[in-house]
């Protein structure tokens, strides 16, 4: 637990007035993701200046219902790398999983959804259009659940 604590003490969050107002006004309009809306309260919480409450990581991640870690994260990423980027998910293209339809791959798969079913079927079904798309040589492998989640971006009414 010092580890924690010892982060309490080496980021330090001070938001300037025109900040707080920023992310009070964030949260009072609810139309935000709810991670975005969960990172406003706890830079908040965690704020030591003139306006701030300067509650502690393990205050906030009780009163926010998350993780000690979260708080901590965030109060981090404020310091290191300003408001905006302690807002928004971080997102590593290194660690994220490859996509199996690129831009071209899924045309062609939208082009063969759109196109007339194989002779003795009424409609194409996700997995005929998985063994299509590996007959066609439009990717390598790939599971009738990648279809159904490409598809639904534009196709949702027709398959």
């Amino acid at each position: 637990m010092a580890s924690k604590e010892n982060a309490v003490e080496k980021y330090i969050v001070t938001l300037s007035d025109q900040e707080r107002e920023q992310l009070t006004a964030l949260i009072q309009s609810g139309k935000h993701p709810a991670q975005k809306l969960l990172k406003a309260r706890i830079l908040l919480k965690a704020d030591v200046s003139e306006g701030g409450e300067g509650w502690s990581d393990t205050q906030i991640a009780a009163a926010m219902e998350t993780s000690v870690d979260t708080v901590a994260r965030t109060r981090q990423r404020l310091v290191e790398e300003g408001l905006q980027a302690a807002l928004i998910r971080k997102h590593s293209p290194n660690s994220a999983r490859r996509r199996i339809f690129d831009g071209a791959a899924e045309a062609r798969l939208i082009a063969l959804a759109c196109s007339k079913p194989p002779a003795g079927r009424a409609r194409w079904t996700l997995q005929l259009l998985e063994e299509a798309v590996v007959e066609l040589k439009i990717v390598e492998r790939t599971s009738d659940n990648t279809i159904g989640r490409t598809l639904k971006k534009t196709l949702s009414s027709r398959i």
